[in-house]
């Protein structure tokens, strides 16, 4: 059974779940791992038993273009109300009830983000808007993050280009930080506020269109960090118009494009960050890109103090896009 269990230190829950040392290679070192050519592929088609049965398919009749199927490996399961439990003066745990998906982006193998045409981005956007709507009419469950690990360095266990959709009873540390941050910016929204000062001095400007604008923020931790930004002010991803969705998944696609072009097939972080389902403002939702570039090491883990080798100024120029005028904002 898996469980949440409380940092007194930092405040930020833990989640222990033994099960998932169980899938192959789960401590191998990173430098050693290579897939076992020998086991087939749970992702590609033909292998769909080897997984569980799927809660949503995209595509034409017979023939599955993205898929989202339960995780053989959850970190949350079961629809147990969030109750916490105190078994000592700093031993504080809860239960670790909500849901963990995989989100299949393509039936081919090899097809990462940033080699999917934009009629397959637009599905893959799709179905995380969908499954968060899902998630969010369950009781009990207040936040969903959406994620996607490529390459091993990233996290990601097996070479089949896809993400992960957990379903969770609590708002973890880092969304509880990013709603106080919105909440103590003074005057209108943060990202709003964000997205005019960029254009307006444009060094950190990597893609630009009528409904998103890529930056790498000024505030990077990480060579590379980029941060897509939809203009419409929308706190939910799920409620955000098709429009925008649409937009955003092609400029993942045309920037992880241009990482690739720059510095080869590194392994990178999709984080999508959405206000909780029941807390709509102050917030802003936005997807985060973190490419695997450097290592975070002591002085990172003792002080949580990033250093970045990398100015974003310089990082935003080397990566940007080129657009035409008048397909911007």
């Amino acid at each position: 059974m898996n469980q949440l269990r409380l940092d007194p230190l930092t405040g930020r829950w833990v989640v222990v779940s033994t099960d998932r040392a169980d899938p192959p290679m789960a401590f191998s070192p990173v430098a050693t791992t290579q897939a076992d050519p020998s086991r087939a592929c749970p992702f590609c088609p033909g292998n769909e038993e080897s997984v569980p049965a799927a809660l949503e398919t995209y595509g034409p009749e017979g023939r599955w273009l993205v898929r989202v199927v339960p995780s053989l490996y959850p970190a949350f399961e079961g629809d147990g109300p969030f109750v916490v439990t105190n078994r000592g003066p700093v031993f504080t745990q809860a239960t670790a009830g909500g849901i963990h998906e995989v989100l299949v982006l393509s039936p081919d193998h090899d097809k990462k983000w940033s080699m999917l045409d934009d009629d397959q981005t637009n599905l893959v956007m799709a179905a995380i808007r969908d499954r968060i709507e899902e998630h969010s009419s369950i009781p009990g469950l207040r936040y969903s993050q959406a994620i996607l690990n490529s390459g091993r360095e990233a996290g990601a266990s097996v070479d089949h280009p896809h993400g992960q959709l957990l379903g969770m009873s609590f708002v973890p540390r880092e969304l509880v930080e990013e709603q106080a941050g919105f909440a103590r910016f003074a005057g209108r929204c943060l990202l709003c506020t964000a997205v005019d000062a960029e254009e307006n001095v444009g060094h950190r400007v990597v893609y630009a269109d009528e409904r998103v604008l890529v930056i790498c923020p000024f505030w990077s931790g990480s060579p590379y960090e980029m941060m897509i930004i939809p203009r419409i002010h929308c706190p939910h991803l799920h409620h955000s118009p098709p429009a925008d969705l649409r937009a955003v998944g092609k400029a993942l696609k045309e920037t992880l494009s241009s990482l690739s072009s720059l510095v080869g097939d590194v392994a990178y972080n999709l984080v999508f960050h959405s206000a909780p389902y029941r807390a709509p403002e102050p917030y802003h939702w936005h997807v985060h890109v973190v490419p695997k570039l450097t290592t975070v090491a002591g002085f990172e883990l003792g002080t949580g103090v990033l250093i970045n080798i990398k100015n974003p100024e310089q990082a935003a120029e080397e990566l940007r896009v080129r657009v035409p005028v008048n397909s911007r904002h």
